[in-house]
C-alpha cells in the first residue's frame, strides 16, 4: 500500500486548484516594525509587512519585549505543565484578572489560543446547558464552527447579521436553551455585526450570547475592550471571547464572563485541562500589552488615521477596495491564481507582503488582497503601498473600480 501517494495526491489537488499554500518566511524586525528581512531565494531582502495581525505593533513594543524577557529570566522558558500540573503560574493568574477588568466580567480563562478558546469553549458551554441550540452566524470562523460541531447539539446557522432571519429562529426554538455566537468583525470583509441588537433579541428570547472580539480587542473602546465597549452593550454580552495573539501582539486566547460559567468550563473543557498552560513570560507580556491599551489610546488614534489615509490612497488610485468602517481594508481580484500572481509581484518587485486570501477561507471568486494598515505605516509607505499596487494591477491586466467612484 503506497499511503504516501494518498497525502501526494491531496497536495496535487490543492496545486491544480491553485489553492496550495506557501509560506514567506520572514524575520521581524522589533526595532523598525513593519519592516521586516524576507528570506528569499535568492537571499536576504528587506520588506514591509502589510497584512499582520499584530495590527498595533505590539508584539515589538519596548514593555511587552522587557515584560517577557524579565519574566523569563525569572521564571524559565515554560510553563512546566498543565494549568493542575504546576502550570498555573503567578503571571497567567495576574493575566486572567486583567482580562476580566478589561471586559468587566467576573473571570477570565486563558487558552494557549484564540483558535483552542473558541474550538472547546463554546463546545464545553454548549454541552453543559441541557437540549442547547446553538445559533451560528453564517460567516463566523473556523475556530468557532468546529466549536459548534465539537459540541453535539442542534444547531442552526443564521444569515449573516441577518436579525429578521435570527428573531425567526429564536421564535422557532421556543423556550428550549439558546447560545448564539457571532463575532465582532469579520476579518474577510471588514464588517461589523449589530451587537446590541442581537443582545436584544436574546433577552426577548431568553438565549445566552456568546461574542468572538479577536478583530477589536485592544483596538476599539476607550479601554481597547472591543466593539461591545465601544457600543456601550459589554455588559449585555454573557461571554466576550478575545485574543492575545493579534492586537495585544503576543500569543493565547481567552474567554470572560461569571465567575460559574467560567469555572463550569475550567472544570469541564478538555482543550483546556489537557494542555500545556502558556508559559509565564507570555503571560507577564500579554498582561503588560493589556495594561498599557487600557492606559493609552494613542496607537488606536495613529492607527485610524493610517487607515483612513491608506483607504483614500486605495479609491484615488481607483482600486477595487471593500468599502469597511474598520481596520480591514480588502482588496478584491476575484480570481485565485491571479490573487496569487499579485501577492508575488508584491513581493518580489515591490518589497511589500501582502499574503493572498483564497478559498477555502474566502468563497470562489471573492479571492483578494487583505491589507491592515497599522500605526507604524508612515505616510512614505502609505503612498508606495498605492503605487505598488497600481503597478501590479496594470501588469495583470486585474479590473479597477469605476473612477467616478473612487472621486466620491
Amino acid at each position: 500500500m503506497d499511503y504516501a501517494r494518498f497525502f501526494q495526491d491531496a497536495v496535487d489537488t490543492l496545486r491544480n486548484e491553485r489553492r496550495y499554500r506557501t509560506f514567506a518566511e520572514i524575520e521581524r524586525d522589533a526595532a523598525r516594525f513593519p519592516h521586516a528581512v524576507w528570506h528569499s531565494p535568492q537571499g536576504e531582502r528587506d520588506i514591509v509587512i502589510w497584512c499582520s495581525n499584530d495590527y498595533l505593533g505590539m508584539g515589538c513594543h519596548a514593555s511587552v519585549v522587557e515584560a517577557m524577557c524579565e519574566t523569563a529570566r525569572q521564571a524559565g522558558a515554560g510553563a512546566g505543565g498543565t494549568r493542575n500540573i504546576s502550570g498555573n503560574s503567578h503571571a497567567i493568574v495576574e493575566l486572567e484578572a486583567e482580562l476580566a477588568d478589561l471586559h468587566g466580567k467576573d473571570a477570565a480563562l486563558v487558552f494557549t489560543s484564540g483558535y483552542v478558546s473558541n474550538q472547546t469553549g463554546i463546545a464545553t458551554l454548549a454541552r453543559l446547558i441541557p437540549d442547547c441550540l446553538i445559533l451560528s452566524d453564517a460567516l463566523n470562523h473556523n475556530s468557532m464552527i468546529e466549536g459548534v460541531r465539537q459540541a453535539g447539539r442542534d444547531k442552526k446557522v443564521f444569515r449573516h447579521n441577518d436579525l429578521a432571519h435570527l428573531e425567526e429562529l429564536l421564535r422557532e426554538a421556543g423556550d428550549r436553551p439558546k447560545l448564539i455566537v457571532f463575532e465582532s468583525i469579520y476579518s474577510m470583509d471588514g464588517d461589523v455585526a449589530p451587537i446590541g441588537a442581537i443582545c436584544d433579541l436574546a433577552e426577548r428570547y431568553g438565549a445566552m450570547t456568546y461574542l468572538d472580539e479577536v478583530h477589536a480587542v485592544g483596538m476599539y473602546g476607550p479601554r481597547g475592550a472591543g466593539l461591545a465597549e465601544r457600543d456601550g452593550v459589554m455588559h449585555r454580552v454573557d461571554v466576550i471571547e478575545g485574543t492575545l495573539g493579534k492586537a495585544f501582539g503576543v500569543v493565547g486566547g481567552y474567554i470572560s464572563g461569571s465567575r460559574a460559567v467560567m469555572d463550569a468550563v475550567r472544570s469541564y473543557a478538555p482543550g483546556f485541562i489537557f494542555t500545556t498552560a502558556l508559559p509565564p513570560a507570555v503571560a507577564a507580556a500579554a498582561a503588560a500589552s493589556v495594561r498599557h491599551l487600557k492606559n493609552s489610546a494613542a496607537e488606536r488614534t495613529r492607527q485610524q488615521a493610517q487607515v483612513a489615509k491608506v483607504k483614500r490612497a486605495l479609491d484615488l488610485a481607483g482600486l477595487p477596495q471593500i468599502v469597511t468602517e474598520t481596520h480591514i481594508v480588502p482588496v478584491m481580484v476575484g480570481d485565485a491564481e491571479a490573487c496569487k500572481a499579485a501577492s508575488d509581484l508584491l513581493l518580489a518587485e515591490h518589497g511589500i507582503y501582502i499574503q493572498p486570501i483564497n478559498y477555502p477561507t474566502v468563497p470562489r471568486g471573492t479571492e483578494r488582497l487583505r491589507i491592515t494598515p497599522g500605526p507604524c505605516h508612515d505616510d512614505v509607505l502609505v503612498a508606495r503601498l498605492a503605487a505598488a499596487l497600481t503597478d501590479v494591477w496594470g501588469r495583470l491586466g486585474l479590473p479597477l473600480a469605476r473612477r467616478a467612484e473612487a472621486a466620491e
